[in-house]
């Protein structure tokens, strides 16, 4: 049963130790009583259950075993939780604090089903290298015709979402984030809310950049099963890819530009909250 107005966060992992540690201490803090948090370990190698284990005793659950990707490990946690609103945060990337509390509360005050925010990219050492915009006036549009996606570590939503457009699916190993933010877009009221609620860290061996062509792959057949399933008609198919896909390149090169200054370069990202 549904915990009323709770948050439930997931976290999945898989040989992160070197950046686990901080991830979960940005989750822990933004708990209020009745939220919940669990951690799903991929079965890995490098000490990670070793660190999961010492926050035990602040977690709604965590466990260690081998899957077939962050997918499985989502659907695993998820299927643990209870609360009213959900999100997840990969290892490696950082809750800002009070993000909890003000997604709450903008979730509420906007009545959408889903809220996305902005976030800040960080370096392996959590130094700041540039804010980013999350903000479009349909996020349904850019998905489906431009292929964008928002960010994900700032993205809130509600169970009753999530239920209803049938959750992450497993079998996708690259783009499930995608998909799921997808059928959001289409069957749930969405809002982009500018406010900065998480941190998102470049790494090497970073999955969306080792595994490019697989999340290509992945991501053009979700939008092409989506457009097939809403019935799109091929002239306004391709008159809204043209016009999408500009927007999206003028997003890349421009606004990012312009969104460097809003974040001192360089700066702690522990030093920031939302």
């Amino acid at each position: 049963m549904a915990v009323e107005g709770c948050f439930s966060v997931v976290t999945p992992s898989y040989n992160m130790a070197g950046f686990l540690a901080e991830t979960i201490e940005s989750v822990l803090v933004n708990l209020e009583p009745g939220d919940e948090y669990y951690v799903i370990d991929g079965g890995s190698a490098d000490g990670s259950a070793e660190i999961i284990g010492r926050y035990r005793t602040k977690l709604s659950g965590w466990l260690s075993e081998p899957d077939n990707g962050y997918a499985e490990a989502l659907v695993k946690g998820f299927q643990r939780c209870s609360g009213e609103y959900f999100c997840w945060i990969n290892s490696g990337d950082l809750l800002l604090k009070g993000a909890l509390r003000q997604a709450r509360q903008e979730l509420n005050r906007t009545c959408s089903d889903l809220i996305f925010g902005d976030d800040i990219y960080i370096d392996e050492k959590s130094r700041v290298i540039f804010h980013s915009s999350g903000y479009t006036a349909s996020l349904k549009d850019m998905m489906l015709y431009g292929g964008w996606a928002p960010l994900q570590d700032a993205c809130f939503w509600r169970r009753a979402l999530y239920e209803r457009v049938g959750g992450i699916d497993p079998s996708l190993k690259f783009a499930a984030d995608y998909d799921f933010f997808l059928k959001a877009s289409i069957y749930g009221k969405c809002t982009h809310v500018p406010k900065t609620f998480s941190a998102f860290r470049r790494h090497e061996g970073q999955t969306s950049i080792r595994n490019v062509w697989g999340y290509e792959h992945e991501r053009g057949m979700c939008r092409r099963r989506m457009i097939d399933k809403l019935g799109i008609d091929a002239f306004e198919r391709m008159r809204m890819r043209i016009y999408y896909g500009f927007l999206v390149r003028w997003r890349h090169h421009i606004l990012r530009r312009f969104h460097r200054a809003k974040v001192k370069e360089g700066s702690a990202v522990r030093d920031l909250a939302v």
